[in-house]
Order: C-alpha cells, then structure tokens, then sequence
C-alpha cells in the first residue's frame, strides 16, 4: 500500500510560479507511473499531468501545456509539479496519485489510479 504526500502549495500571484512536490512510500515507485491532479470548489476533479514509470513519456492537460512540468526522481521517490505562469484560474486543490497498474504508461482518468495523497491548496490572486 502506498502513502502521498504532498508538499508545495501556496498563494502566489498571477504569473508567478510554484513548484509541488509528493514523496511517496510503501511500494516501489520506480514501477508506477504518477499524475497530478487539481479539484477547484464546485468542480470535479480533472486530469493536469502524468508521468510515465521510465519518464520515457508525459502528457498534460490542453489548460496548462507549456506552463507545467511533471518530472520524478525516482532515487527520491518523488514526483513534482512545476507550475510557471500561474493564472487565477489554475486555484484549486492538487493532488498526486500513484498508478494501478506497475509499468503502465501515463494514464488521465482517476480510475486508473490507486492511491491519492491528501492533496495542496494553491491559490493564484488576479
């Protein structure tokens, strides 16, 4: 069974950056691969990146391609969320969510997930 932690969130302005971190442990995880997701009030939760087991592959959701990174150190067991040129609209709670399946590739439904940290609080000012 694996725990998430995640770490990183904050206020910052429009246009700012911030840099989300989720240690993992309780299994290998160099064999899954992980995603970000975020869940503003109101809303559902929805799909921001994932990373595949390798790093080989990334994808991201249409809202934050070319402003977000998702990377691994897989030494570290972590996984991180680089968020640059932040909008208002990027407010919402991020959480870090580890694979179902060990050497999957990335995946963009929560579904496909198993475990889910508590998650971050971001808040973006206009």
């Amino acid at each position: 069974q694996a725990q998430l932690v995640e770490s990183g969130g904050g206020l910052v302005q429009a246009g700012g950056s911030l840099r989300l971190s989720c240690a993992a442990s309780g299994r290998t995880f160099s064999n899954y691969a992980m995603g970000w997701f975020r869940q503003a009030p109101g809303k559902e939760r929805e799909f921001v990146a994932a990373i595949s087991w390798r790093s080989a592959g990334t994808i991201y959701a249409d809202s934050v391609k070319g402003r977000f990174t998702i990377s691994r150190d897989n030494a570290k067991s972590t996984v991180y969320l680089q968020m640059n040129s932040l909008k208002p609209e990027d407010t919402a709670v991020y959480y870090c969510a580890s694979g179902a399946w060990p050497r999957d590739l990335m995946r963009t439904t929560p579904r496909d997930y198993a475990y889910w940290g508590q998650g971050t609080q971001v808040n973006v000012s206009s």
